[in-house]
């Protein structure tokens, strides 16, 4: 099997881990060295499933020791297997780097033999893309659960970011379907990834503060930080019975006891029919959206689990988003006053988010923020409207301050990009290369256009000789000869004018008669007379003529 063919298998293959983001972690370029990472990231790529990525997203191998029910590479499963070898993926990774199709590599596998063996060759593929390649770019890195230590700190110091997926929510989950697995056995490598992180961070902090370095003893050469994004996990939501109050109080004390950077939630995609499965082949993509939302509420909006979900209504609410639903539920502490309120009850208030809030801060030591002002600072104001004051003034006037009312308005589908700083923005859509009726139309115009201008100026060129013509005839003969000869050129001049504005489509039906010796008997809204009289000037031949005679 050649590259391209194992790049297919394992690319596919690869497609269902959803754990993977932006770097997180700023590196500059370095002479003699290859690449650079940003923790912004840079999206350049389509998984086949419409995930937007920067990262050569691939498998090692799809061979698995482990028949987990829901992998599609289970050992059980009949698919082609494949393999890279350490030297294949280094070389794949950096032609496509060289040539911008990615800014980084996602690393996972199958377990071929075992832990130790597959994670030996991840080792090997990332030292030769570090040391031979002198690679700087961003590497995510699979840490394979049962791996030993010291492998487990070897892969650390290559990779920018590692992760363990979780899989499942609870042991019981795991026995019914992962019976090869154990939850201490997942839990074991992201404590010893935490514990290195920090033991790293301190290290390199207390080198930073020793200013005195002594020849003897400074290293030869700094090691690498050990993964210096931090790690991340995954969970399946919807192959199992967990329920959202199970998932979110899990995720918090992943949050809390392990320094997880983020926890990915992939819904259920039946791949293969199991009797352990559900039956339902739908995809809980809603349930997905409302994990995440929820899970932004913990990270960067300081809702406590508590606040978004409880035990006596276990799941979020599928048609309103758990912020909206927590503002509802709890009218007591709206609407608040957008300039005067804290930051942290801004945050509270749908359709302003942390960036909102910070700017609505910063904004109102200035000026008193109304309608006009919170649009321009980019906030959802449909959806905040309901629950603030501008200046004393109720911005949700119309609507009943209730429970029932609220949730119809916010449920009801808002008009997307139409507030804050877009709503001026008219959306013309995208351009086609390929649109024959447009494209025609635009060339036919274009040509007519083209047409009358060489019309225009073929005229203007007999006028311009014609009044030369009776320039000189002027200055020849000074007596009554002169004014007919004037005339008379002018009287052809308009002709040859009247006849290449008509070819030329710009004056049908307006020509002037060859006997008629009064050029102002043509109309005087004809557009060709506006433009000679404007451009070059046979009115002004005519009367300079008269002042002759």
């Amino acid at each position: 099997m050649n590259i391209v063919e194992k790049l297919e298998i394992l690319a596919d293959a690869a497609k269902y881990d959803v754990a993977c983001t932006s770097s997180g972690v700023d590196r500059g370029a370095r002479r003699g060295q290859l690449g650079n990472a940003m923790a912004a990231g840079c999206c350049h790529s389509f998984t086949p499933d419409g995930r937007c990525i920067s990262l050569l997203k691939v498998l090692m191998t799809n061979v698995c020791i482990y028949d987990c029910a829901y992998c599609v590479n289970r050992a059980s499963n009949e698919v082609a297997r494949t393999a890279f070898t350490p030297r294949e993926l280094a070389d794949l990774t950096i032609s496509f780097y060289r040539r911008n199709y990615i800014e980084g590599l996602f690393v996972s596998s199958g377990v071929i033999k075992s832990p130790d063996y597959t994670t030996e060759l991840m080792i090997e593929t990332l030292r030769i893309l570090r040391d031979e390649y002198g690679f700087r770019g961003y590497i995510h890195a699979k840490a394979v659960p049962g791996t030993s230590p010291e492998l487990i700190d070897r892969l650390g110091h290559l990779a920018d970011r590692m992760s363990v997926n979780l899989e499942l929510p609870s042991q019981r989950s795991l026995t019914l379907l992962c019976p090869q697995k154990r939850k201490q056995q997942l839990l074991a490598p992201m404590r010893q990834i935490r514990d290195s992180m920090a033991e790293d961070a301190d290290t390199r902090a207390l080198v930073r503060k020793n200013t005195t370095y002594y020849s003897q003893n400074r290293p030869a050469k700094r090691e690498r930080a050990f993964v210096p994004a931090g790690q991340s996990t995954q969970m399946i939501i919807g192959a199992t019975p967990e329920n959202d109050f199970q998932i979110l109080n899990l995720s918090a004390a992943l949050y809390r006891t392990l320094s997880l950077k983020r926890v990915f939630f992939s819904a259920y995609l039946p791949v293969i029919s199991d009797e352990r499965l559900p039956a339902s082949g739908a995809v809980e993509l809603d349930r997905e959206h409302r994990l995440y939302q929820a899970d932004w509420l913990m990270r960067f909006y300081k809702f406590d689990v508590s606040e978004i979900i409880d035990e006596d209504n276990p799941y979020l609410d599928p048609q309103l988003d758990p912020k909206a639903n927590w503002a509802v539920n709890h009218l007591e502490h709206f609407p608040v006053e957008v300039n005067t309120a804290p930051l942290e009850m801004l945050l509270r208030v749908p359709g302003i988010g942390p960036r909102g809030a910070r700017l609505i801060v910063k904004a109102r030591r200035t000026c008193c923020l109304h309608e006009p002002e919170l649009r321009k600072l980019g906030i959802a104001y449909k959806r905040a409207r309901f629950f603030i004051t501008c200046n004393g003034k109720y911005a949700g006037v119309g609507t009943p301050f209730t429970p029932g009312a609220l949730r119809a308005q916010l449920v009801a589908p808002i008009d997307g990009g139409k507030h804050g700083r877009r709503a001026a923005k008219q959306c013309q859509g995208q351009l086609s290369l390929f649109d024959p009726l447009e494209g025609q139309g635009l060339c036919r115009k274009r040509i007519e256009g083209t047409n009358e201008r060489d019309a225009l100026y073929d005229a203007q060129g007999a006028i311009a000789r014609e009044y030369n013509a009776l320039d000189a005839s002027r200055c020849a003969n000074a007596h009554g000869t002169s004014a007919h000869s004037a005339k008379t050129g002018v009287s052809d001049a308009l002709e040859t004018s009247n006849k290449a504005g008509a070819s030329g489509a710009r004056t049908t039906g307006q020509k002037a008669s060859a006997s008629s010796s009064n050029p102002r008997s043509l109309p005087e809204k004809s557009a060709l007379a506006s433009q000679a009289d404007g451009l070059f000037g046979w009115q002004y031949a005519i009367d300079k003529q008269k002042v002759c005679a």
